[in-house]
């Protein structure tokens, strides 16, 4: 895949260091978001990498999916190919060391429990790029993410479909913020180049689902924090662009909750230490755990006005 003078250049005056003190900070902030995003995209990269290098095409039908499914993985690993060169073109030029790639460890010995964890996977890079669209300080950066996200969006379609999801489960898409992403993708990550810069970013404790995948709204799910948490908690779930705590229920090691009616689609759940979903690093006590919601019917007003 080539890269574009034009888009190093636009990506050179987001990041360029001869900007004014008073944008150090907004810089700054815009630069690590770019490597925030190598680092998901180098994870993505090698996943697909991974599962293409060891299943082949009768591997995938013979799992039940199609040859023409087949091909379109075969599209989106040329797209993350894509999206690294892009990103490193993009920091190289401005004078920064692109993060490289770490070692991973994907959770898949099928082809069809890649093609399960890939639409995960590409849900949680299309809830990466846009919680972090409201941290981007320059909009033509802002425009180049978007750009990324409606790719990583189609990814998300086509492998939803394929696992028999419905692919727009939701009338939104879910942000999430930059920590609550690392936590579930450093999940994949074994170790890191010592050479790369340190990202902004920390992980919550771990929260696992324990029953309830898929599940379907007004059901009670099972959740287990790493660590029990002994004061008052909630579970707060987040759905497309609604936050919505619910009293949790301690059980033994876990913690049962009640999925709310609202939610829809591959949605998130963090055990928080009050109702209020503010889901701020102070409040939120583990997660995220990815919870998959079965949408109601689709019901529409066909009055056209």
């Amino acid at each position: 895949m080539r890269f574009s003078t034009t888009t190093a250049l636009a990506l050179t005056s987001i990041l360029g260091a001869s900007a004014a003190p008073t944008k150090r900070q907004a810089i700054d902030i815009d630069a690590d978001i770019l490597q925030y995003a190598l680092t998901l995209e180098h994870l993505e990269n090698a996943f697909y990498k991974k599962a293409l290098s060891t299943w082949d095409l009768k591997s995938f039908t013979d799992a039940g999916f199609s040859a023409a499914f087949y091909d379109q993985l075969k599209y989106i690993a040329h797209d993350e190919e894509g999206h690294v060169l892009y990103l490193e073109a993009g920091l190289t030029a401005a004078g920064a060391s692109p993060v490289a790639a770490c070692t991973y460890d994907f959770p898949m010995t099928t082809a069809e429990e890649f093609v399960a964890l890939a639409s995960v996977v590409e849900g949680l890079g299309v809830s990466a790029y846009l919680g972090a669209a409201a941290d981007i300080t320059s909009k033509a950066y802002l425009t180049a993410a978007g750009s990324i996200l409606v790719t990583e969006a189609l990814h998300q379609s086509a492998t939803r479909g394929a696992v028999g999801e419905i692919p727009m489960a939701n009338v939104f898409g879910t942000p999430l913020g930059l920590n609550a992403v690392y936590t579930i993708a450093s999940g994949f990550i074994t170790a890191c180049p010592s050479t790369n810069v340190a990202l902004p970013v920390m992980a919550y404790d771990t929260l696992a689902l324990v029953s309830g995948a898929p599940t379907a709204e007004g059901a009670m799910v099972q959740l287990t924090p790493k660590t029990m948490p002994s004061s008052d908690m909630y579970v707060t779930f987040v759905s497309g662009l609604d936050i919505i705590p619910v009293t949790a229920t301690a059980s033994g090691s876990s913690v049962m909750a009640t999925i709310p009616m609202m939610l829809s689609g591959q949605s998130y759940a963090f055990l928080t230490k009050d109702n209020s979903g503010n889901l701020t690093d102070s409040n939120i006590l583990a997660g995220p755990a990815i919870i998959e919601v079965t949408p109601s019917s689709p019901t529409f007003n066909l009055t056209v006005t």
